[in-house]
């Protein structure tokens, strides 16, 4: 799955945007500052010609040059006195210099607009003064640069946008940084799953602070319930499809392995019927080959439960009377490999509702796994106790115990350390313990191995009370 290219595309999509929006706006007020410049300071030049020419036309004081340079002085604009029938020019406050090198007629013509004298541009207007002797006085008032005007205006708007923008990129591209690597890292999860390695868990690295209640936050915690919901959804699904071949495979096994029971039962008793000497004679070999057949009987019960659960019914089991069975069809196999096998009971145990002959066939199945692993001169023990509000049947030897491999996986069919082994005598004891209710578990301590079927009592007995919650 391609992943995209963080810095870029975040980029993009954040700061790009953001400093656009501002330059976007700086431009604006720019653009309004200079007009607003442009057009405050020729009002300003227009107004100052008009208060000027109407304190000259409200005045009849005659011009002279001490008038015009002390009204140059005091208003700052220019004053050339014009005779127009004439077309000549009379006092003024412009330099000789000046008037040499511009025309007094082309001042005259430009009233009323602007007009360039030396790199300085001046408004030209008109007063008309009414003093003894009546005449026309150009008034030059002076109009700054456009350029110089609306940098004068536009210059605060400016060092604002530029602080802003000095500012407000390094931390977005800092933020867009953080954002996109945890988006980055959301996003290479999301891309582990999709390639069907779920269970995984993301460590947002912002979720130690209080980012860890962002948007981000929250979907690094959904993506997160995600995986792991696929994941048990996964090996729940995994678990019941292997469980249903294991049933359809068990039951065929149990299907043969009883038509082979069967005839080996029928010709026992039609030898013993050929031969009652046999049968009643010290020769206890036909005694033991029926133990035998009852032990792969209880074998074929303990696939039948796996292969076809709940086939038979249930009703009230005698625990001592189930253990007692159990020691009894085991007790062969343990004399012929030389293990001692031990059963204790407490004295009083509550009666369990559920499938007898399940039940028996799990414990076997657990006792002969036992018997296996301990080898001759070992000790197997079978138990049972009453443990927060369970029925505990348990089944300890004092043999090497499973392979360290096989730890996790050791009651899935098919796993087993025996060299010789199926690996389903585990897993028909879990799926009988499963049946009822309750759990297989296994431990290993002190040099001894202890798998415990644990059972739920009655919700009556008293030991309910001792429970853990």
């Amino acid at each position: 799955m391609p992943l995209s290219r963080p810095g870029r595309s975040l980029f993009r999509l954040l700061v790009l945007p953001l400093v656009g929006l501002v330059l976007a706006a700086v431009v604006a007020n720019v653009a309004f500052a200079a007009f607003l410049a442009a057009r405050r300071a020729f009002e300003s030049a227009a107004a100052q010609q008009r208060r000027v020419a109407a304190a000259l036309e409200s005045s009849r004081v005659a011009f002279s040059p001490q008038v015009l340079e002390t009204l140059e002085q005091l208003t700052g604009s220019e004053f050339l006195v014009w005779n127009a029938a004439t077309g000549t020019a009379g006092l003024t406050t412009l330099a000789a210099d000046v008037l040499a090198r511009h025309d007094p007629a082309g001042i005259a013509a430009a009233v009323g607009g602007n007009i360039l004298l030396d790199g300085r541009r001046y408004h030209v207007g008109t007063a008309e003064s009414r003093g003894v002797r009546p005449e026309t006085v150009l008034v030059l008032t002076p109009v700054s640069s456009l350029v110089g005007t609306t940098l004068e205006a536009i210059w605060p708007v400016l060092a604002v946008a530029a602080a802003t923008l000095g500012v407000l990129v390094p931390l977005g591209l800092v933020a867009t940084a953080r954002l996109a690597r945890r988006i980055v890292a959301v996003e290479r999860h999301v891309a582990t799953i999709a390639a069907g390695r779920f269970g995984e868990k993301l460590v947002d690295a912002a979720a130690v602070g209080l980012a860890a209640h962002d948007d981000i936050g929250r979907l690094v915690a959904g993506v997160n319930h995600l995986s792991g919901t696929l994941a048990q959804l996964r090996t729940n699904l995994v678990a019941g499809e292997r469980q249903r071949l294991l049933g359809q495979l068990a039951a065929g096994f149990a299907h043969e392995l009883r038509n082979a029971v069967t005839g080996a039962r029928l010709a026992i008793d039609l030898h013993r019927r050929r031969c009652p000497a046999a049968a009643d004679g010290p020769d206890e070999s036909l005694a033991v080959a029926i133990r035998q057949l009852d032990i792969l009987e209880e074998e074929v019960r303990g696939l039948l439960a796996l292969g076809r659960p709940g086939e038979s019914a249930t009703g009230p089991v005698d625990v001592a009377a189930l253990v007692a069975e159990v020691k009894d069809l085991t007790g062969p196999r343990s004399e012929h490999a030389g293990v001692k096998l031990e059963a204790e009971l407490p004295a009083s145990l509550p009666p369990l509702t559920g499938r007898r002959e399940a039940l028996r066939a799990a414990l076997v199945n657990l006792a002969l796994n036992a018997i296996d692993a301990v080898g001759r001169d070992g000790r197997v023990r079978l138990e049972t106790r009453l443990a927060n509000g369970f029925l505990e049947l348990a089944v300890e030897d004092d043999g090497p115990g499973p392979p360290a491999a096989l730890a996790d996986s050791l009651a899935e069919p098919f796993v087993t350390g025996k060299q010789e082994g199926v690996g389903l005598g585990l897993a028909v004891a879990k799926a009988v313990a499963e049946e009822h209710g309750g759990r297989l578990s296994w431990s290993r301590a002190a040099g001894r191995t202890r798998f415990v079927i644990a059972l739920p009592l009655p919700a009556g007995h008293p030991s309910h009370q001792d429970r853990e919650p």
